[in-house]
């Protein structure tokens, strides 16, 4: 059986290779501040994307989405904003969400773009 982590895991090397297809370039995976973990961080064009990688085994009553609180958020702009500082990056930001559910062999993985917006 495989752990919760190694699951991230191969969730994260999936939704890497998506981006990869759609034309995204890939600045960083699993970038830290502190506590504070981005992802994947990519490049769309002139936009800077994060993108929350959130994976579930089987079918649960839960959507993966659905662990995308507003706690959540909250840590993904602030970490997001120590990312851009660190790398003096000045490009409109945008934040996905890309959801992968196992089943046996099998994946579903859904990309939401603009997932959510950074409050004031």
């Amino acid at each position: 059986m495989v752990s919760n982590r190694e699951l991230g895991d191969i969730a994260e090397g999936l939704a890497k290779k998506h981006l990869q297809k759609l034309g995204y370039q890939i600045k960083v995976c699993n970038w830290y501040h502190g506590h504070l973990e981005l992802d994947i961080v990519a490049q769309d064009g002139d936009e800077l994307v994060v993108v929350e990688v959130k994976s579930r085994s089987g079918l649960r009553y839960e959507h993966p989405s659905e662990a995308v609180t507003n706690t959540k958020i909250k840590r993904i702009v602030e970490a997001t904003d120590a990312y851009l500082i660190e790398h003096e990056i000045e490009l409109d930001t945008r934040f996905d969400v890309i959801t992968i559910i196992f089943v046996d062999e099998k994946f579903e993985l859904e990309h939401f773009k603009d997932a959510f917006y950074p409050t004031m």
